[in-house]
């Protein structure tokens, strides 16, 4: 038998096909992104700038110079800022007194103890005293039958009702001038936690402005804060 001849056009082989078309949109998408993004750089730099090392050390100074406790305690916690801590809610057993836990690990409360250790102030020893003889006049919502040294002084409820009765009570209000560097704040958070921090002037000429450092899960901040949560509480305490 004879072959079948097969008569049409010649088969086509299949085009590859460019893929020049989806660089271009990749380019165009980036083109357009730095076209937006490029006046938000200048502000990012500067809220960088902000709150530099220099900035930090020039704050200090001014602070420390001014002499009196509430300025003392502000410059104290804005030196924390210059420490690397990675959040860490942990119980930990620790020594007592002058305990603590790793140096590169703390939350909030932390913050607070070590800036007033910083002064010869041991908060752990100060709220165990109160504690142990007023232990009922305290949140009783840790299931704790008794103080606690490792955790007592760890905790936001338990530094609010110590600064409550040992310190000076305060007014709470949305007005900046209402509050002193060195003040501590506790706030209710949205998720209904409290946190805790404190005042301190702002940055560079935004030095007359109220900021607050605190740690509120990236490590010690000094941010413009203060009025970013409710304000629950607002102290003084120490000399």
């Amino acid at each position: 038998m004879r072959p079948i001849e097969y008569i049409g056009a010649a088969p086509m082989k299949k085009k590859r096909r460019s893929s020049f078309g989806g660089w271009l949109l990749v380019a165009f998408a980036v083109a357009l992104g730095g076209f937006f993004l490029r006046p938000l750089i200048p502000f990012l730099r500067a809220q960088t700038d902000l709150t530099s090392s220099a900035n930090v050390r020039e704050s200090i100074t001014t602070l420390e110079s001014d002499g009196d406790f509430g300025s003392r305690l502000a410059a104290a916690a804005l030196e924390r800022t210059q420490a690397q801590v990675n959040y860490d809610g942990s119980y930990f057993k620790i020594d007592f007194p002058n305990g603590d836990i790793a140096p590169n690990r703390g939350k909030a409360e932390d913050l607070i103890v070590r800036a007033y250790r910083s002064l010869e102030i041991d908060l752990q020893v100060d709220v165990h005293a109160d504690l142990r003889e007023n232990f009922y006049s305290y949140p009783q919502i840790f299931g704790s039958k008794g103080p606690d040294t490792n955790i007592d002084h760890r905790r936001v409820q338990n530094l609010q009702r110590f600064f409550t009765r040992k310190g000076q009570l305060l007014g709470v209000s949305q007005d900046s001038e209402d509050y002193g560097f060195g003040d501590i704040v506790i706030w209710q958070l949205l998720d209904g936690n409290k946190h805790i921090g404190i005042v301190v002037p702002g940055p560079g000429a935004k030095k007359t402005e109220k900021w607050v450092v605190h740690n509120i899960g990236n490590g010690p901040q000094w941010e413009k804060k203060l009025f970013d949560y409710s304000i629950k509480g607002h102290y003084r305490y120490g000399e």
